[in-house]
């Protein structure tokens, strides 16, 4: 049997480049977007322009994109089919960092409560906290405000204690 280099192996359908090896590019993320499948994009769209303050940038017969208002579209809402249920597998949150403090996150925490939105918990995760809550449709988002802001510093608490998502209590500032 000829020998195979170890590459192919590793990495199936990448091509060998002329000395042998495979060159595997590294993505460098610039931004993302979220793309979710829902009940109804319209009345999806509505919720989060009236709780993220997000702007409708365009539209179809079963999509609707949304923004932040920096880019032409943070969020995609397709239609999904009409058998669809929510499953076990899939997106478990998509977490929004806010730009501010936990003051701010606290205030953000009042509003969800005040438009009656599913908040599913209040963590402490050890770099900041979160607000965990749900869409009409039931997919998690989280409020996040960071209080150890250098990545190098974050890292190293993150795995110092493994990650947590600990339970605290935060109080909703009403402001």
């Amino acid at each position: 049997m000829p020998d195979r280099a170890p590459d192919l192996d590793l990495h199936p359908g990448v091509a060998p480049s002329p000395n042998g090896s495979a060159h595997l590019a590294k993505p460098v993320i610039a931004r993302t977007h979220l793309s979710l499948f829902v009940r109804d994009p319209e009345s999806s769209a509505a919720w989060f322009a009236d709780v993220l303050d997000m702007k409708i940038t365009a539209r179809g017969e079963r999509w609707v994109f949304l923004s932040f208002g920096r880019k032409h579209h943070d969020l995609a809402l397709i239609q999904a089919e009409p058998d669809a249920h929510h499953g076990g597998l899939g997106l478990q949150h998509y977490g929004l960092e806010i730009a501010g403090d936990v003051d701010d996150l606290r205030r953000l925490y009042a509003m969800l409560l005040a438009k009656g939105v599913t908040v599913v918990k209040t963590t402490d995760h050890k770099i900041g906290f979160g607000v965990y809550f749900e869409d009409p449709d039931g997919n998690r988002f989280e409020f996040f405000a960071e209080t150890i802001t250098d990545d190098e510093e974050g890292q190293r608490v993150l795995g110092e204690h493994h990650a947590p998502s600990l339970p605290v209590d935060l109080d909703p500032l009403y402001t």
